[in-house]
């Protein structure tokens, strides 16, 4: 039904495509509720989150943005500035709301070190592809594969921390949110019982449990290290005696 590989040349040679519909910035707290009024009414959402990448060995970056696409919105949450308020939190722990991504463990994780939630109603396309024999796992290959279509990832490694960003880097955060949705639905569409197949693709992840920290050690006095010196220099004075 499907190839199991494609080659770069190959996805070359493919219609491009892009998100066509409305894209919305939230980057204020109050632009939240309207936004997640939208997605909660939605039965499948597309998903993905951007993080400044490092270049740099042991320096690591929050998450900045996180994206949830309808086929004709896509909202992306500047998490970075307004954290993960409430409203969001909910639809993210909505299990009948299925929010559709690829790799999102690592994903999840790095929403969760924002706000504690319990992630339901996920489901990895990375699982689902393998049960149409599908090798490749990097969404642009999977659109290809899948949709025949090619998407571009020239803003991947762009900086997801600025103030500010590009038309192009809003349009590529929706598309990959919007191609995960598109990439799911051709999959619904192509069995007859694909029940079984999503049941397991689903990710839930607890909320993380609250590390207590480690008790700090009280430094020890001053005057204790004098009174420990002067007890061992003593007891070497009378191991001393005893030698003569």
């Amino acid at each position: 039904m499907f190839a199991s590989q494609i080659t770069s040349e190959e996805i070359e040679t493919l219609p491009y495509a892009a998100f066509a519909g409305k894209i919305t910035l939230v980057q204020k707290p109050e632009g939240v509720a309207a936004a997640v009024a939208h997605l909660a009414q939605q039965s499948v959402l597309g998903y993905d989150t951007e993080t400044r990448q490092s270049f740099t060995r042991g320096v690591h970056y929050g998450v900045s943005l996180l994206q949830l696409s309808s086929a004709e919105q896509a909202f992306l949450f500047r998490v970075d500035k307004i954290g993960i308020p409430e409203p969001l939190i909910s639809l993210l722990q909505n299990k009948s709301i299925l929010k559709i991504g690829a790799a999102i463990t690592d994903d999840i994780r790095g929403l969760q070190r924002i706000a504690a939630f319990r992630a339901q109603g996920f489901v990895d396309l990375q699982k689902m592809t393998e049960a149409y024999g599908i090798q490749d796992k990097a969404l642009k290959k999977m659109a290809a594969i899948v949709l025949g279509v090619r998407i571009s990832k020239s803003q991947q490694t762009s900086n997801w921390a600025l103030a500010s960003y590009t038309a192009e880097q809003k349009l590529y955060a929706a598309t990959d949110a919007w191609i995960c949705r598109e990439i799911y639905q051709k999959l619904l569409d192509s069995s007859a019982d694909i029940s079984p197949i999503v049941a397991a693709s689903f990710v839930d992840m607890e909320k993380p449990k609250k590390t207590k920290p480690k008790p700090q050690s009280k430094p020890k006095s001053r005057s204790s290290a004098a009174r420990r010196f002067s007890m061992m220099r003593r007891a070497q004075k009378s191991a001393s005696d005893l030698k003569k």
